[in-house]
């Protein structure tokens, strides 16, 4: 569609128009900002291959996660899951600079659609995450990981890694624009860091104490990773609750109802700015 088009628009046709158009632009903007500073995909992907090569060849053969199971297998799924719940910290950072740069401002100085900086980031850290994800892949599969559910599983177990990405970003998004400086937004890490590592990310809930597993195995985390290792073909050692036993319907529904809540309140906290 072409601005010759546009007068035949009218209403919430038009404003649709201007919205995905105006999301589009701020997506291509992120994607430039990315070919121009590939440091910043090295620093997102440094901590989980940190993490990789300190589970697997550090802690790794002490892990016992029962059942006889391979903990590299047991463990890279997490790690994935992982690095996508961790990646919210990256989006509230991101927020909280331009924020704190007036680059926000001079968006709501100009006219363009109010939900256009919000889901154009929602968009570019997707795209984000799916390049940091088939990085993590690569790296699992020179270490020896393997996936044996099938082309179209694998596929779906990745899916579903983005979808989890993609509800905890508008977290991430509400964050930014309520901390206060960048120093506050680099604090989440005390939050995010139990809210990665109180799951099934490297060690089943049911081997851990009883009021910390039940924690673990209602986390939204758990449920994505108990999803594609049983996807992936890995092993899933479980302690036989509902929960677990459902982790592939709660992978979706999970991130469904935190976008629910979240997206709406970051937009609407975006509009409120300033006021």
């Amino acid at each position: 569609m072409s601005t010759l088009d546009l007068p035949t628009l009218d209403g919430p046709e038009r404003r649709g128009y201007w919205a995905v158009r105006d999301c589009w632009t701020l997506v291509r903007r992120e994607l430039v900002h990315l070919l121009r500073q590939p440091s910043i995909i090295a620093w997102q992907l440094g901590f989980p291959i940190v993490s990789v090569l300190l589970f697997v060849y550090v802690f790794g053969s002490a892990m016992d996660v029962g059942g006889g199971a391979d903990y590299v297998a047991y463990a890279m799924p997490g790690m994935f899951a992982m690095t996508m719940a961790f990646g919210f910290m990256n989006t509230a950072m991101a927020v909280a600079v331009e924020k704190e740069r007036g680059v926000i401002d001079r968006f709501r100085s100009m006219p363009m659609a109010p939900s256009a900086v919000v889901t154009g980031r929602g968009i570019s850290d997707v795209l984000h995450a799916a390049l940091d994800l088939a990085v993590l892949a690569a790296i699992a599969l020179v270490i020896g990981w393997r996936s044996d559910g099938g082309l179209l599983a694998s596929l779906a177990a990745f899916a579903l890694l983005l979808w989890l990405r993609f509800a905890l970003i508008w977290i991430g998004v509400l964050i930014g624009l309520l901390v206060p400086n960048t120093e506050a937004a680099g604090n989440l890490f005390a939050v995010a860091f139990p809210f990665g590592m109180v799951s099934s990310v490297f060690t089943p809930p049911s081997l851990m104490p009883d009021w910390l597993g039940a924690i673990a195995m209602w986390n939204p985390v758990s449920a994505t990773a108990g999803a594609i290792r049983d996807l992936f073909g890995n092993p899933m050692p479980t302690g036989g609750s509902w929960i677990e036993a459902n982790a592939l319907p709660m992978a979706v529904v999970w991130p469904l109802l935190i976008t629910a809540v979240f997206l709406p309140l970051a937009v609407r906290r975006y509009q409120r700015l300033s006021r």
